[in-house]
């Protein structure tokens, strides 16, 4: 019950900000919250205390995000010189910086390098050619292949080691001249299945082990991202805190406390900060249901009903009885349709409909003017 009158509060005031931010700016506008930023970053902390957190800036890159993970103390897992050249240029310290793409190209490596930029993964032979050559001396993490059941995207179909290949990289690495730090592996974006990290950790310390036999003091464990977050208001799946208590007691076991972990989330620190605020402009009554066509679609910042096999909760500030609808984007596609099957009010054109928590893979993936339709104008609350 207080759940309910916190959220019911909650959305009176989200709202009464929608209106006055709708009145001020024209066009679909995305708003992320500092304080959810803020609170993301310290509620991982606080539950994975031995745990140091680089942000993936692939889910949302936006500047003001990364200025706050700056200033927070973040470190930062890119994919790219791009990326890695933005999070310098808005003061991220190199030494905190892991370049976590397993296929890099020559030049990004070559990047990576002048900019004293020398922590990354690896999952093949010859990327650790492309290394040594390129970025002398790095510091590397074998990225290993690891079950990703019950996760909404599968990340381990394009990366990842044959866990049994590991040892081997790992000395290939060392006799390359390049310094073998330990394991990488990612269970999966939106992982609700806390045995994917668990069977991983199981692996790793078998890694860590065998490495140790043979004279390789591994000292580093990347144990990804994939944390999950609420997408609906009465989402019941497992949360962040029920996966990192067993996570903590895992690692105590099988990693002595010289072990440095660290992790990249991504979803779990920009997803709640987000709230994407459409319009409807125009409607029409078809297939025996209300059709709403709105100011953004999914070649926008619903992307992620693409990209991210993401489902949205929609909200509307209109009350009263609801009909079975269907929302569509603004482009001359019909791919371009955002959900058949919604439960919503009558609407007119120009009545708002939002989302929470979409601030992850959204405006990051969106592409930019297809139809001539920008993605949303972005703002800091």
């Amino acid at each position: 019950m207080k759940r309910a009158v916190r959220q019911a509060k909650n959305g009176s005031g989200l709202e009464k900000m929608i209106r006055r931010l709708v009145k001020r700016h024209k066009g679909p506008l995305m708003l992320i919250s500092r304080e959810a930023l803020r609170q993301q970053f310290e509620r991982f902390r606080r539950h994975l205390p031995n745990v140091a957190p680089y942000y993936a800036i692939k889910a949302n890159p936006d500047p003001e995000i990364i200025k706050a993970f700056v200033k927070l103390g973040a470190g930062f897992d890119v994919a790219s010189a791009n990326e890695m050249n933005l999070v310098l240029d808005l003061g991220a310290d190199p030494k905190k910086i892991i370049f976590a793409n397993t296929i890099k190209s020559s030049e990004d490596i070559a990047f990576a390098y002048k900019k004293k930029v020398k922590f990354m993964t690896f999952d093949n032979e010859p990327e650790l050619y492309k290394i040594a050559r390129h970025c002398p001396g790095a510091r590397v993490l074998v990225r290993i292949k690891v079950d990703n059941h019950g996760s909404t995207v599968e990340l381990s179909l394009k990366f990842g080691a044959d866990p049994d290949q590991a040892i081997f990289l790992l000395k290939k690495a060392k006799s390359l001249g390049l310094r073998p730090a330990g394991v990488a592996f990612h269970v999966g974006s939106q992982c609700v299945n806390v045995d994917n990290y668990l069977q991983a950790l199981d692996v790793s310390s078998v890694i860590f082990n065998e490495a140790k036999k043979i004279g390789l003091q591994l000292d580093t464990l990347d144990i990804g991202g994939g944390f999950p977050i609420r997408h609906f208001d009465d989402d019941d799946h497992l949360t962040f805190k029920d996966i990192a208590r067993q996570v903590r007691k895992k690692m105590r076991r099988l990693f002595d406390k010289q072990t440095n972990f660290i992790a990249e989330p991504g979803r779990f620190f920009a997803g709640p900060a987000g709230t994407l605020v459409t319009q409807v402009v125009g409607r029409t009554f078809r297939n025996n249901r209300n059709y709403y066509y709105l100011n953004d679609g999914v070649y926008g910042d619903f992307s992620g009903i693409v990209f991210d096999h993401c489902r949205y909760e929609f909200k509307t500030m209109r009350r009263g009885q609801k009909f079975i609808s269907t929302l569509a984007g603004p482009t001359c596609d019909s791919f371009d349709t955002i959900a058949l099957n919604v439960d919503l009010p009558e609407l007119d054109v120009g009545n708002v409909v939002y989302v929470k928590n979409i601030g992850a893979y959204s405006s990051a993936s969106a592409v930019p003017g297809f139809n001539g339709f920008p993605p949303a104008r972005v703002l800091l609350v």
